[in-house]
């Protein structure tokens, strides 16, 4: 019993650990090894063909998933034969790279301050450097409050439950792998004439894995909406937002968690010339930030309690 129950240890350590700790620096970090490894693989492609530079970025993920695998069973392989308490120590270890709470909201508590304090240059960078990929320079104040909302959401599901749900699933190579595919997509899923292909396969696996936690994450954050009277004033819309608007979006995912939070938060979130989620509601602010925190904080907390719910489910009675 003690050791079918040290997956759930292993996840409630890791996460405490996120929460105390946060992440290490990168050059200690396992996400930065992977990435420096995907850039490395990316300016080693000779490839110039469409079809050439698609299969050099299916291998890039076929092999680095294969990696990951080996990486995940062998920790599990050694952990099992190590005491029950060093072993969920070692695993929770491994567990918390493929996963990060804290940074992600004090990111967002950076971008707030600076609009509090009417700091709109350093916001602007802020958001570019931790949160998105687009470009910022332009950005009022309201619209780099919904960028950094919309990363916030998005990123609960991309970085937080997805990988707690594929550990809970599969395991240490579960998570492993989905970091891997999901990191991947964030660096190469592009569609530039450099990366469109290279990137494709990347881009197409991490929409399959996210199908599931993506909308987990956007029915969590309507839970978290409906129990925190810190919400309580958007309840009625909130699900009305999410149904008529997670679609709007390009990816079949992002729009899941985005929408939600439109809703619960009461802010309408819009990328210009690319979509617009709560079309009715009011433009964010600094506050509506600080409300996509708490959000982050609810939704990650009640997505791991379900998932420890789950496996302890899985215990043989």
């Amino acid at each position: 019993m003690m050791l079918s129950l040290a997956p759930v240890a292993v996840l409630c350590l890791a996460f405490a650990g996120d929460v105390l700790a946060g992440d290490p620096p990168n050059r200690f970090h396992l996400v930065a090894w992977m990435g420096n490894a995907i850039a490395g693989c990316r300016k080693r492609c000779r490839f110039s063909s469409s079809p050439g530079r698609f299969a050099a970025g299916t291998a890039l993920v076929i092999v680095g998933a294969v990696i990951m695998i080996g990486v995940g069973w062998s920790v599990e392989r050694i952990c099992a034969e190590l005491p029950i308490w060093i072993s969920v120590i070692v695993q929770a270890i491994v567990l918390k790279f493929t996963f990060a709470v804290r940074s992600l909201a004090r990111a967002a508590s950076m971008v707030a301050a600076a609009l509090v304090n009417d700091q709109l240059d350093i916001a602007r960078r802020e958001v570019a450097y931790h949160l998105v990929s687009r470009d910022t320079s332009t950005l009022d104040a309201s619209q780099v409050a919904a960028a950094t909302i919309e990363s916030v959401a998005e990123n609960t599901s991309d970085s937080i439950v997805a990988p707690l749900f594929f550990y809970a699933v599969f395991g240490l190579p579960g998570a492993l792998v989905y970091r891997f595919i999901n990191t991947c997509d964030a660096m190469l899923g592009y569609h530039t004439d450099e990366l469109e292909w290279f990137g494709k396969a990347s881009a197409r696996l991490d929409d399959l894995l996210n199908l599931i936690p993506a909308r987990l994450t956007a029915l969590a954050m309507l839970s978290i909406g409906l129990m925190d009277p810190y919400f309580r004033a958007n309840r009625d819309d909130a699900t009305r937002i999410w149904w008529r608007d997670h679609a709007l979006t390009a990816s079949p995912n992002a729009g899941h968690p985005m929408s939600a939070a439109a809703g619960v938060l009461g802010v309408s979130l819009e990328k210009e010339g690319h979509y617009r989620l709560g079309i009715e509601l009011a433009e964010p602010t600094a506050n509506s930030i600080t409300g996509a925190i708490r959000l982050l904080w609810g939704t990650s907390m009640l997505a791991v309690l379900l998932l420890v719910g789950g496996l302890v489910l899985r215990v043989p009675v």
